[in-house]
């Protein structure tokens, strides 16, 4: 009888529940919206809309990127533009591809509660043109609430000769995004894709930074060069659009173990100190080579430790175990400017 009256009760009980719980939502709805956390309470240093890749296991895109600037004391709001069981250099992957139309209801629903207060987009890898043609509109979108939004590209095309997105996104980044874009942070292969140069001297790497100011984008850091075995990054600021650009060089070490996650890292690190140092984009480059440096070299004693040969296949950086790298880094790697 005990069990019957027990059983009796539970669905009276829930049903209470349930009535508690629509009142509550209905008296929530007829209330104010809440604030624009963005306007009544902004970030020290900005709010980034990052748009980009995601993975469950592992740190590329997304899991690369948000975390260190989130440490530099940004606030992120990521995009995925896919999500992933894991990257796709493994010998499989599941997971769910973004498209456009996806895309642009998320910024619809960001809109209709006026939420889309951004100093900062970055973007990374995009795998398709109509993703990145809905991208163009969200920079359209983001720069009618916020004129003075900063874009952080990292045109994601391919590597060390190879092409891993379709060839048509090529024409798509040169002659839409790149106009749009505040600073631009390619590899060699990408910079020379972006401006028909073959990139084998420095004097090159300078030229197609001028190629690529002249597109738009006042920042350019070429993020690694390798020219006779040595690696470089080139970076150029044009402060005004009459001025020659002021142009730097670092010069970093090969480490030899391939990663995933180091290009999106490199690139948050070059938003988030170009950010605090505004015209002083040496110092900023400074700090993230020298952040990346540290990580990598992590990573490859750590997977040493274990027994491991670092050159026998990728590897995950060991983002969490460096954060102290990341908030603030010990700079080993200085700038050296050209006159």
């Amino acid at each position: 009888m005990l069990l019957r009256s027990q059983l009796i009760g539970r669905p009276q009980l829930g049903f209470f529940r349930e009535s508690h719980i629509l009142r509550s939502r209905s008296s929530r709805n007829s209330e104010m919206a809440p604030p624009i956390l963005s306007l009544v309470l902004p970030s020290e240093t900005g709010r980034i809309l990052s748009i980009q890749s995601h993975t469950v296991q592992g740190y590329v895109g997304n899991k690369s990127a948000v975390f260190p600037l989130q440490l530099l004391g940004y606030d992120v709001d990521p995009i995925n533009s896919v999500q992933f069981s894991n990257h796709t250099g493994y010998p499989t992957f599941k997971g769910q591809v973004l498209n456009g139309q996806q895309l642009w209801e998320i910024i619809e629903g960001l809109e209709a509660n006026n939420l889309l207060y951004y100093t900062h987009l970055l973007t990374g890898y995009i795998g398709s043109v109509s993703f990145l043609n809905t991208v163009l509109e969200v920079v359209k979108k983001l720069r009618s609430v916020n004129p003075k939004l900063t874009y952080v590209c990292d045109p994601v095309m391919g590597d060390e000769g190879k092409l891993y997105v379709p060839p048509e996104l090529v024409s798509v980044y040169r002659e839409k995004v790149v106009p749009v874009a505040s600073m631009l942070t390619p590899n060699q292969f990408e910079a020379e894709q972006l401006t028909c140069l073959r990139i084998g001297s420095e004097r090159d790497g300078r030229e197609a930074c001028n190629i690529i100011h002249a597109a738009g984008p006042s920042k350019v850091v070429i993020t690694s060069i390798n020219i006779e075995g040595n690696l470089l990054l080139i970076g150029s600021h044009q402060k005004a659009k009459d001025q020659s650009a002021e142009q730097f060089k670092i010069v970093f070490p090969k480490i030899p173990a391939y990663f995933t996650g180091t290009g999106d890292l490199t690139t948050a690190l070059l938003l988030g100190w170009s950010n605090k140092y505004p015209d002083n984009l040496d110092k900023a480059a400074e700090l993230a080579v020298s952040s990346v440096q540290a990580l990598l070299q992590r990573t490859v004693n750590d997977y040493r430790s274990v027994g491991h040969n670092s050159q026998s296949s990728s590897l995950e950086i060991r983002l969490i175990q460096s954060q102290d790298d990341i908030r603030n880094p010990e700079v080993k790697f200085k700038a050296e400017k050209y006159n």
